[in-house]
Formats: C-alpha cells, sequence, structure tokens
C-alpha cells in the first residue's frame, strides 16, 4: 500500500478520535469525518470530538483490582489520547477516573487541530465510503446515521441488533440542600482532598423509598416508535424506572445502595440514598449517579424532587433515552477488525458491541494502529489475551457466541483463568492484583515486539 495515502475514519467521537490519533502517531495521514455540527444527532449538544453524552466517568481507575482500570492503564502506556485528556481534566469521583467533559472534548479537538497529519472535514458520509478509500476506519459510533446503517446492513447481508441507552439528570450543586445531603465516598474510600469528600449523598427512609419507588413506576415514561418497541436495553444501563420494575428492592441493591455510608445528622446508615457525582472541573454541576431515565422531562423534575435532598433541584440537564446500534461481530469482523465482506472498511468503538467510553476508545486505538501497520507494508497481531486490550478484541472478534451477542464492557470473565503455582490455585483475594500484573508484563513484551517489527 502507499504510505502517502490517507487513513479515512469516519467518525469523531472517542473511538474515531482515538484512531485517528494513533494513526497519525505511526506517520500515517489521516482524515477524519466528522458530520456535527453539520448534521446532529438525538443525544450531541455541541460540535466537539470526543463529546460524552451520557456519564461524564470513566469509571474505576484501580488498576490493580479493576479491569476497567487496568484498561486505562494500557491504553496510557499505548500512548492514548483519550486518557491523556481524560487524565488532565479529571475531577473528584472517589476511585473512578471522571472527567469535566467541556475541558475534555476541547483538548481532545484541539490536539487533532494541531495534528499535521490529520485533517478533519466536516461532513458526513452517506451510504458507502467512496471505492477510492481503500483504507476506512468505521467509528460512528452507536448513532450511526441511517443512510451509512442501511449501506453497512448491505455489505454484511446481518441485520443489526439494538438497544436502548438512557441518560442520567445533571443537577446544578447550589440548588441541593446540603441541609439533608452530604458529602462521602462509600467506605470513605478513594477521595484524594480529605476523607470521603468526593459524592453528594440523598437519604431517604423506608416510606420515602416506598413512595419514590411507586412514583417511579407510576411516572410517565416516553413512548416507543412501532419500529423501537421490541428492542432490548443493555443490561449496564437501565433506565431507573425499569430497574424499579423488577422488584421493590431492585434499586436498594442496585444504584441507590446505602452501604459504606453514615448520616452525619442521624449516626446511622439510611434505608436508601442517591449518590451524585461531580460532572464538572468548577464542581457545579453533579450528576445522579446511575439514574439513567425515559420519564418525560415533566415526570423527571416532579419524581427526583422527591429525594431529600433535592426537592428545589434545579437541572442543567435533565435524562434522556437514544437508540444505539451495534454489529454482530463475531460474525462480521476478522481478528484485525476488517469487515470480512468488505476488507478496505474497519470498524471501531460501541458500533462493534463494546459497551463504555474507554471500551470504544480501546478499539478505536486498536483499529488505529491496524490500519498504520497495514499502510505501512507491516504486520501486527493484536494484543495478548492476557491484557485487556487482547480480552475485549478477541471477545467481540470471536470469544462471544454470535447467536446471543450482546453488548460487553470489559471484565475479568473475558481474561484466560490464571496457571496454578507451585501446583496451588491462587487465592480469590490475589487473583485480580496477579491477573493486573500479568496482563502489564504480557503488553510490555507485546509492546517490545511491535516496536522491533517497525524497526
Amino acid at each position: 500500500m502507499n504510505a502517502s495515502k490517507p487513513v479515512h475514519v469516519v467518525g469523531g467521537g472517542l473511538a474515531g478520535s482515538e484512531a485517528a490519533w494513533q494513526v497519525a502517531r505511526k506517520g500515517v495521514p489521516v482524515v477524519l469525518h466528522e458530520m456535527r455540527p453539520l448534521r446532529e444527532t438525538e443525544a450531541h449538544v455541541t460540535g466537539g470530538l470526543a463529546e460524552l453524552v451520557c456519564s461524564n466517568s470513566f469509571r474505576s481507575d484501580d488498576a490493580e483490582n479493576n479491569a476497567v482500570g487496568l484498561l486505562h492503564e494500557e491504553m496510557r502506556r499505548l500512548g492514548s489520547l483519550i486518557m491523556a485528556a481524560g487524565d488532565a481534566h479529571k475531577v473528584p469521583a472517589g476511585g473512578a477516573l471522571a472527567v469535566d467533559r467541556v475541558g475534555f472534548s476541547e483538548a481532545v479537538t484541539a490536539r487533532l487541530e494541531a495534528e499535521p497529519l490529520v485533517e478533519i472535514r466536516r461532513e458526513e458520509i452517506a451510504g458507502a465510503p467512496p471505492e477510492d478509500w481503500d483504507s476506512v476506519i468505521v467509528a460512528t459510533g452507536p448513532l450511526t446515521s441511517p443512510a451509512l446503517s442501511e449501506t453497512i446492513a448491505r455489505l454484511t447481508g446481518e441485520a443489526y441488533l439494538a438497544f436502548f441507552d438512557a441518560i442520567a439528570p445533571i443537577v446544578y450543586k447550589e440548588s441541593i440542600d446540603f441541609t439533608k445531603a452530604w458529602f462521602q465516598s462509600r467506605y470513605d474510600k478513594g477521595a484524594e482532598d480529605g476523607p470521603g469528600a468526593d459524592y453528594v449523598n440523598c437519604p431517604l427512609d423506608q416510606p420515602q423509598y416506598e413512595a419514590f419507588i411507586q412514583a417511579l413506576i407510576a411516572g410517565e415514561k416516553t413512548e416507543f416508535k412501532d419500529w423501537e418497541a421490541s428492542t432490548p436495553y443493555f443490561e449496564g444501563c437501565l433506565p431507573i424506572e425499569v430497574m424499579a420494575e423488577r422488584g421493590p428492592d431492585t434499586l436498594r441493591f442496585g444504584p441507590m445502595k446505602p452501604v459504606g455510608l453514615t448520616d452525619p445528622r442521624s449516626g446511622g446508615r439510611p434505608y436508601a440514598v442517591v449518590q451524585l457525582r461531580q460532572d464538572n472541573a468548577l464542581g457545579t454541576l453533579y450528576n445522579m449517579v446511575g439514574f439513567q431515565t425515559k420519564l418525560t422531562y415533566g415526570e423527571q423534575s416532579r419524581v427526583f424532587r422527591m429525594i431529600p435532598g433535592l426537592e428545589g433541584a434545579e437541572f442543567a440537564r435533565l435524562g434522556g433515552l437514544h437508540r444505539n446500534t451495534f454489529m454482530n461481530s463475531p460474525r462480521l469482523l476478522d481478528a484485525s477488525l476488517r469487515l470480512e465482506a468488505a476488507p478496505r472498511l474497519r470498524f471501531a468503538g460501541q458500533i462493534t458491541g463494546v459497551e463504555g467510553y474507554v471500551e470504544s476508545a480501546a478499539i478505536g486505538l486498536l483499529a488505529g494502529r491496524f490500519a498504520a501497520a497495514e499502510r505501512l507494508g507491516r504486520e501486527i497481531a493484536a494484543p495478548p489475551p492476557t491484557t485487556a486490550h487482547g480480552a475485549l478484541i478477541g471477545h467481540i472478534t470471536g470469544g462471544a457466541d454470535p447467536s446471543t451477542f450482546q453488548p460487553m464492557n470489559i471484565n475479568f470473565g473475558l481474561f484466560p483463568p490464571l496457571e496454578p503455582v507451585a501446583g496451588k490455585k491462587i487465592r480469590k483475594k490475589e487473583r485480580r492484583p496477579a491477573m493486573s500484573a500479568r496482563a502489564l508484563a504480557d503488553l510490555e513484551t507485546w509492546l517490545t515486539v511491535s516496536r522491533a517489527a517497525a524497526e
């Protein structure tokens, strides 16, 4: 292939931005196509690259005990633009990595605009990419435009699968009643500026909780269109009222669980609690953790103001619902993310069936590296399955059963089991640290081999 010919990346979300960055970092020119702001989506509100449309959290940053934290660390070692911007614009969130969404998007956009090998074109790619684009990364995400979706469906001969993704409301901090709410992280873990100062907690006693559950279930919901009625939700992002319908205690053992928290006014543990997490660097906005919803706007204001401490809540953004689409990747993609029916097309991000910001960016990172290596006439293998990147791509390109394929977050269940040490199984509490240590060691070995092959 001609190394001076650009790789085309369609979609300027987290995966597309990361893919474009990785291609350019390898010395290959890249054209990044983003349709916003010329054409808007149901969920985005700006024209910035890598805009976060749901939570502002990248979830746990614990690289030793949590699979997503391990993925963070691997991405840092692989020169991730998304992680660099996230680290530069993080806001307090206990042991999680949460970011100022505006500053984060602006940073990613600025870095790509300043990169000489990246050309950004604000245009929609409607239908199939032109035939003379011999290397294309499709990273259009869960909100792929109808025209492109239809084209890909025709190429693959496979029907798309779909699910709904719900967005949580954001509250102005100044409207929270701190005579009832207080700051604390569960078990006082992870705060950097003092014990337990990262989350706002709003407590409910049993009668308040039961009344709240009844209001959630009875509240007016967004109605589905006929063609959306049978679309399943992703289990990791269920609307709060859907969880409430599963049983009266579902939320108390889910996002409203009170464990690890102590109400400073009573000295005891509340019956249930609603947590809010800082959403911007100024600390003026707080996201209702786990409160994705399909309630109508009017019902959200009424029902959520039943929560103690939020009676006078003012909302910077109310929750919403949008339809996500993803591919049956185990059946359609090869080990380097190419569409088997049209190998000039690679896919990255949530459209491949990974779930989560970091997972999407990680697949973008790999797609970018694969495309750059191919353009330079080099071979590059996927990272070992013992790494977070290898486990994730292995799952979506063959590890999952195509007949039951659903979106998946990174988790240690995707990793190969540990080998016994001296004939003995590793103790349960030591397994995750051992799997993380193995992953990072194997990633370094893979990086060393990859660099040697590039010389």
